[in-house]
């Protein structure tokens, strides 16, 4: 095969790669890779294929065998860290971030990369001996500036931290996600100190930057037409729609799986904390957040109308899997809880597959759901683009739990609902109640989850508040920002009055 043959079939495998289209983008790079196997790029785009297609082993193959190929390429080597970490693997990420900065002295990206995976599990020592290195290089570059502020914060140097935050807004950054990063680190530091006006003015300059790097009416329209539909569908269904669907997938006909458990609510509603103290128990596995759902179950299922035990149990069988994959050998013989507050508003789907599913949903004042989620700096999406007003956060809480509501009606499964404000005041009541419901006993060191969540790294953006002891000041937070929420509490009230919230 000629170079430009080989050109043209590469051509062709990214192109599939970039449409998703893992499993022919494979076939691609597997013939690519044998008529060129000393290529590292052909190798590392051949690990990107097998990834999406869930081939996580053959994935490291193929990245080891580019990283043996390209050793001091510091480019390919972030890259491929960048795919570790995509999978949760965390260490292989932090070795090919370590790899490249060795590879480059001068390199500011993959000691940031280093910095930012070290402190999202908590090794704050390496974070800040990877940021020092970037500041020796270049004492100015925004991004190691901006991560130095986070790291005092982290360290409870908060004075340190705003000093630096508020020097940097004044230096005009030029890199886009510090722009606005620092605005909301800053505001997170004001709002501990009571600082609430400066706070709120803050996170108003995050949101408006943030709107001008993204098309976000676009993002907005397409989560409106699927959050319609997705409550369409709930609330048209009866209240024994459960009975008629067993009728079809009777339990004879389920092949077994593991116990398992979905951890749902609003985003911010006290989600990790309820999986945090579950994890803690020696015979549950809980994720945090993971993929399986909208990259496996969902897309699967979608792909036919046909629901024949025999197609349901293989959706079963998929996702499971991809669970079992993420937690390696700490998930045998387990239960299996997974925590994901978006996917509620797919509980119908997670019920036609999993009739046998057991279902915890977090509740917290909506008033202080709205707000938590205002505060926070995630990458945009459809679902949190809606984060950016006080408007479309009601709209968004209105659309997840109007489906709840409708389907805690139905008959014949098993759910819990679990205030965060109880959990707070009562650790152990609320968690044993929890954890009698999921058919287990309660553990002592449960009460101790923050000394687990310490040594593994979480994926909800508040990864940081379960690593210390459960914490009050955010109940009724709400109230100090109340002339700030003035406009939308009537929307709020009737969801206020039904979870019990005066």
């Amino acid at each position: 095969m000629t170079t430009a043959d080989i050109q043209h079939k590469l051509e062709e495998a990214r192109q599939l790669l970039l449409g998703h289209e893992f499993a022919r983008a494979l076939a691609h790079y597997q013939k690519l890779s044998r008529e060129r196997p000393a290529e590292p790029v052909i190798w590392a785009e051949y690990g990107n294929a097998a990834s999406g297609a869930g081939q996580a082993e053959l994935a490291d193959q193929a990245w080891q065998k580019a990283l043996g190929l390209a050793p001091r390429n510091a480019e390919l080597i972030g890259l491929i860290g960048h795919q570790y970490q995509g999978m949760r693997r965390t260490e292989k990420a932090l070795a090919c971030f370590a790899q490249a900065a060795a590879a480059d002295p001068r390199a500011i990206n993959p000691r940031i990369s280093l910095a930012v995976l070290c402190e999202k599990t908590h090794r704050l020592e390496e974070a800040r001996a990877a940021v020092d290195e970037c500041l020796g290089i270049d004492p100015k570059d925004d991004q190691a500036r901006y991560f130095s502020a986070l790291l005092d914060r982290r360290e409870n140097k908060l004075e340190a931290a705003e000093s630096r935050l508020r020097d940097l807004i004044a230096s005009e950054p030029k890199h886009p996600f510090v722009q606005y990063a620092c605005r909301y680190e800053l505001a997170q530091i004001l709002d501990r100190n009571g600082q609430c006006d400066d706070a709120m003015r803050l996170l108003a300059e995050a949101k408006h930057i943030v709107r001008g790097l993204t098309d976000t009416e676009a993002l907005l329209k397409g989560y409106d037409e699927g959050a319609e539909k997705a409550r369409r569908f709930t609330l048209g269904l009866p209240k024994t729609i459960l009975r008629t669907w067993a009728e079809y997938f009777p339990e004879r006909k389920r092949e077994p799986i593991p116990p398992l458990t979905f951890l749902g609510g609003h985003p911010r509603s006290g989600t990790t904390l309820l999986e945090q103290v579950l994890d803690a128990h020696p015979g549950v596995a809980a994720l945090d957040e993971p993929t399986a759902f909208l990259d496996v179950l969902q897309p699967e299922f979608h792909k036919s109308k046909e629901l024949s035990s025999a197609r349901l149990n293989s959706l079963r069988r998929l996702y499971i899997q991809a669970l079992l994959r993420e937690l390696g050998i700490a998930g045998t013989g387990k239960l299996l809880v997974d925590k994901n507050p978006s996917p509620t508003a797919r509980l119908p789907l997670w019920l036609k597959v999993f009739p046998e599913l057991r279902v915890l949903i977090a509740l917290r004042d909506p008033r202080d759901v709205v707000l938590s989620c205002y505060f926070q700096n995630i990458p945009l999406n459809a679902a949190n683009v809606n984060f950016l007003s006080f408007e479309h956060l009601v709209k968004h809480y209105a659309d997840l739990m109007d489906i709840w509501l409708a389907v805690r009606e139905w008959e014949g499964f098993a759910w819990l609902e679990v205030r965060y404000e109880d959990t707070v005041a009562a650790l152990e009541k609320e968690g044993r109640r929890v954890t009698e419901f999921l058919g287990l006993a309660w553990e002592a060191g449960q009460a101790r989850f923050y000394e687990k969540s310490r040594t593994k790294q979480l994926y909800s953006p508040t990864y940081q508040d379960v690593t210390r002891p459960v914490y009050s000041r955010s109940v009724a937070r709400w109230r100090a920002y109340e002339k700030y929420l003035a406009p939308i509490l009537p929307a709020l009230e009737p969801y206020c009055r039904k979870f019990g919230y005066d």
